[in-house]
């Protein structure tokens, strides 16, 4: 049998990005990006190089339309992405030999076009690296008119203005240089002014670290540390809490990964059930527990004391909780089918506490997420706010008297947040607000998404 020849990061990447829809509402790029790094040795540089070009694409198109004088929308689709993978480089990946990444992207379109059409890219690429006057310039020396920023400290000067000046069009300068929704924008700039918008938009574009919570069940934060040291994984400690881990391997070949000695969770996350208390023999309800990072959590800081009782309406992912109780050896999570509600709490009574971990915008995870600045619509957050105020009412009749509802988002808009929760309290005597934090992404030292959490006790 012949070995298949590994193919170089950025030849996956064209692969991912031509068969990733960013209109359409299921085309998820991480689930098409998985299927395709096997066939590649450089998997992290394919996986920053896919998720840079998705969130960064509104300036990459616009760098290529005034630059090069050519609208992205007219170039054939087997070599649009071609030129902008080879463009994201140039601008916010400087450490890339300017010459390697125009020479692969002229390669790469030998495989799938023409001559015409390789010279094409050539001279596109030619004039955006001629139109660039310094890959990498510290911010406070930049004309910020002409810098596209590639994080907190540097970013891209070209020889002419490209964006909005911030301080006449704040609205369209963020929008623009981070690829983001006009009316999103707005919507930050008039909840939270300009520093924090400027905060959160950085963080929108961020590479994200990752962070390893450790399953305290099996093992502690020093005993999963010391096997990291002992494989040479380059890691920092959180608060004596959790991992962030530095290195290229892909998770599953982490050490201790196998043995269920850890779960991939964001700091936001996390803080969401770290700090409450629950008895020993409580029972929990999570609604919308897949696929299960926060459900194994709780079976963790309750020492497997609690009973947890966790459905999803999506029955797919349900089934990935399935794979992680099993991963982690968790055995005090009792896992049934959403359309088994009322049985089980017919069997089961009143919870202590009810989760609702709901769907949401995701506006606060848009790093991650970065295929969700395409596609959210102002009335989506509407429709979203229904389906969560939905959510909560539903849980009302499960709940014991005292008993808690723990309601918590991705989001960092007021609709799906503060105000939906106000609205729930005005309309339902019988809850007091305990507790409610908005928590803003964060995009430097410990990076961290975004998110809401309220606690809702029953009187």
């Amino acid at each position: 049998m012949v070995e298949q020849k590994l193919k170089t990061a950025r030849a996956i990447a064209v692969k991912v990005l031509n068969q990733f829809d960013h209109d359409k509402q299921r085309s998820y790029v991480a689930q098409i990006l998985d299927k395709f790094l096997p066939q590649t040795s450089e998997k992290q540089r394919a996986t920053d190089l896919v998720f840079g070009c998705i969130r960064n694409r509104v300036a990459i198109d616009m760098v290529v339309g005034k630059l090069a004088d050519c609208l992205p929308e007219r170039i054939p689709g087997k070599l649009i992405n071609i030129i902008r993978i080879a463009a994201y480089e140039l601008i916010f990946n400087p450490a890339a030999a300017e010459y390697a990444v125009v020479n692969e992207a002229v390669e790469n379109a030998k495989a799938v076009s023409g001559k015409k059409a390789v010279n094409f890219v050539n001279a596109v690429l030619r004039q955006i690296a001629r139109s660039i006057d310094n890959r990498r310039i510290p911010l406070t020396q930049a004309d910020i008119k002409k810098t596209l920023p590639q994080n907190l400290s540097t970013g891209c000067q070209f020889n002419t203005q490209i964006l909005p000046d911030p301080e006449k069009s704040p609205v369209d300068y963020y929008s623009m240089a981070f690829s983001l929704p006009l009316w999103l924008v707005q919507q930050w700039l008039s909840n939270f002014g300009q520093e924090k918008l400027r905060q959160i938009c950085f963080a929108s574009n961020r590479r994200p670290s990752i962070y390893l919570r450790p399953n305290t069940l099996k093992t502690s934060i020093g005993q999963l540390a010391d096997e990291f040291r002992d494989a040479d994984i380059d890691f920092d400690v959180f608060e004596d809490s959790m991992l962030r881990v530095k290195s290229s391997k892909a998770i599953t070949s982490l050490p201790g990964f196998e043995q269920g000695l850890f779960t991939v969770q964001d700091l936001t996350a996390f803080s969401v059930l770290k700090s409450l208390k629950f008895e020993p023999g409580c029972k929990i309800l999570d609604l919308c527990a897949a696929p299960g990072t926060k459900t194994t959590q709780l079976a963790e800081i309750t020492d497997g004391k609690a009973a947890i009782f966790a459905t999803d309406i999506d029955s797919q992912r349900l089934q990935k909780l399935q794979e992680n109780t099993k991963r982690l050896g968790i055995k005090s999570i009792n896992i049934f089918e959403y359309e088994d509600l009322g049985k089980i709490t017919a069997q089961v009574g009143s919870f202590d506490w009810i989760l609702l971990d709901v769907p949401c915008s995701n506006t606060g995870v848009l790093a991650k997420r970065a295929e969700v600045r395409y596609r959210i619509k102002r009335n989506v957050v509407t429709s979203l706010a229904k389906t969560q105020i939905a959510l909560i009412e539903s849980a009302v009749n499960m709940l014991k008297p005292k008993g808690r509802i723990l309601y918590s988002t991705c989001s960092i808009q007021g609709k799906e947040d503060c105000e939906l929760v106000e609205t729930f309290l005005n309309h339902n005597s019988d809850f007091t607000l305990e507790y409610e934090r908005l928590t803003l992404a964060w995009p430097e030292s410990f990076d961290h998404d975004g998110g809401y959490m309220a606690i809702l006790e029953k009187i």
